[in-house]
């Protein structure tokens, strides 16, 4: 490819990066103004709702009923905000050194009580010589939440979940792998697309996040999985370059 050419591409690639930007800032900004009303809706059903538990007619148990409906709804609407938000503002991370089985630890033990009442079993291979890698540890952990995550809710009948680290050629692994429901080809070649859900009750950003927060890291990510059959999710992140070489 000529220099010329290069430079064009590379034009090109600013442009698109300014745009983007720009949408994220707006797409932003609409989401929180709709968070606004979204919350004082919210808040005034849940004073009907007390108004209406208070009527013993049947009437008022119908209304009640509707009045519920809203909210959960409302509650969904804001979750869903909320997971978009997060996703708009994984862009120009500040990366600290730091300790990529410390941080997965931290989840584990949040999921730990979860994961016992669901009949699953945490197993953790951590490499106690992993090297330290760049991270922003409240991005990385929220990606790592949403992985982990999702892997216990695909084993509603128990299983196991394996964690791993370890040292690559080129930077450092990380394999979480259930014995879950697995997924098909049409779920596996979708999952990382925005909005994209399987679940009811699902927002479709918590694997696109997940996905995005790791490639702001430098990162990859890649899924191997099998309906019936469980998951495995390979994620890879470099190594700082050691001073002197």
């Amino acid at each position: 490819m000529s220099d010329s050419k290069v430079r064009q591409l590379e034009k090109r690639l600013e442009s698109l990066e300014e745009q983007y930007g720009e949408l994220a800032q707006i797409a932003g900004g609409l989401a929180h103004e709709i968070k606004n009303p979204l919350s004082v809706i919210r808040m005034n059903m849940e004073l009907v709702a007390e108004d209406l538990e208070e009527e013993p007619s049947d009437d008022a148990r119908r209304a009640l009923t509707k009045v519920n409906t809203i909210h959960d709804q409302c509650i969904r609407l804001e979750k869903l905000l909320n997971d978009f938000l997060k996703f708009a503002r994984l862009r120009n991370l500040e990366l600290l050194s730091g300790d990529l089985n410390e941080q997965l630890e931290t989840v584990l033990n949040l999921f730990a009580m979860q994961a016992q009442e669901s009949g699953i079993e945490i197993v953790s291979f951590l490499d106690p010589k992993l090297p330290s890698i760049k991270m922003d540890i409240e991005t990385l952990q929220a990606a790592l939440v949403n992985l982990v995550k999702n892997a216990i809710e695909a084993m509603p009948d128990g299983g196991q979940l394996t964690a791993i680290t370890r040292v690559t050629r080129d930077g450092v692994a990380l394999d979480l792998i259930d014995t879950g429901c697995g997924m098909n080809e049409t779920t596996a070649m979708n999952m990382f697309k925005t909005f994209y859900t399987t679940k009811i009750e699902g927002s479709g950003l918590g694997l696109p996040m997940a996905r995005k927060a790791i490639q702001a890291h430098g990162g990859r990510i890649a899924v191997q999985s099998e309906d019936g059959c469980g998951t495995k999710f390979m994620i890879e992140f470099p190594t700082p370059a050691r001073i002197g070489k």
